[in-house]
């Protein structure tokens, strides 16, 4: 059975009085893949989804959850797809497109029917998904890794050396407010987006994945003076409103896709925050 969960927001005079318990309540999203399921949540914060598709012995459909008071879930959004499991195929409206690891998908507004399925036998895909509300139709377009626009950063004396894969983003393809990004940290760096930043004008989501067994990421949120953090596993995803800082740093490298949306589309449109001012 589907899994929906739809989630307030929350302002920072709120998120300052939470516990341990309240933060990862309202922002941790623990199970993102359930075999043969599409789990999805949606969050109030610029009413982003976040979700997985996991299809292991059979074809799972895009469900349209009854809070979209929507015909289809694709009436008035757009979805965003990036792989993190075994081969998969997802098929938009009769067309059928295959994806490797890592590679994404972009589906356009006006999809009727969304279906997900594993390739390969014995090697399920994990599809995790991402949609924003859309007011324009783009055309549904595959983007693979040597697609992708590249940008190096960090470095290894200050563990944040990282690579950046802008996948799903308006300098590769058209979207109406959805952008999705892998970020993959190189062997020794731990941080992710340091220096911190903040972007008011939209909010943004992470998933964290290939964090070796055994080892964990910490993901650091709230205001720049007034931080919190939440203690992550490997396959989990967290909201992170657009007052609020997103960062992390791992007992180990790992990688981690981030996706965004709101009113503006431009990637460098951040509000940064200085390392020795964080509190």
């Amino acid at each position: 059975m589907n899994k929906f969960e739809s989630r307030y927001a929350q302002s920072p005079k709120e998120v300052k009085q939470m516990d341990t318990a309240a933060l990862r309540e309202n922002f941790l999203i623990e199970n993102v893949f359930e075999a043969n399921q599409v789990n999805l949540t949606l969050s109030h914060f610029d009413r982003y989804i976040v979700g997985g598709a996991m299809p292991v012995d059979q074809k799972i459909a895009l469900p349209n959850p009854d809070d979209l008071k929507a015909t289809y879930f694709l009436e008035r959004r757009e979805l965003g797809i990036i792989n993190v499991g075994g081969k998969a195929i997802v098929i938009a409206d009769g067309e059928k497109y295959e994806l490797d690891y890592k590679e994404a998908l972009y589906i356009g507004k006006g999809t009727k029917e969304v279906f997900f399925e594993s390739a390969t036998p014995g090697e399920a895909a994990k599809l995790y998904i991402n949609s924003a509300p859309a007011h324009h139709t783009y055309p549904t377009k595959k983007v693979s890794k040597a697609e992708a626009e590249i940008v190096e950063l960090g470095t290894p004396e200050t563990a944040n050396h990282r690579i950046i894969n802008k996948l799903l983003v308006n300098s590769v393809l058209p979207t109406c407010q959805l952008q999705m990004g892998m970020t993959e940290l190189k062997s020794g760096s731990v941080w992710n987006t340091m220096p911190a930043h903040t972007h008011d004008r939209r909010m943004e989501a992470y998933f964290y994945f290939e964090v070796p067994k055994g080892q964990s990421v910490c993901h650091f949120m709230g205001q720049p003076q007034e931080t919190r953090h939440i203690w992550m596993q490997g396959d989990q995803a967290v909201i992170s409103p657009n007052w609020s800082i997103h960062s992390g740093a791992g007992t180990s490298n790992y990688t981690f896709i981030w996706g965004m949306a709101g009113e503006n589309l431009d990637y460098g449109d951040m509000d940064h925050c200085a390392i020795t001012e964080l509190k």
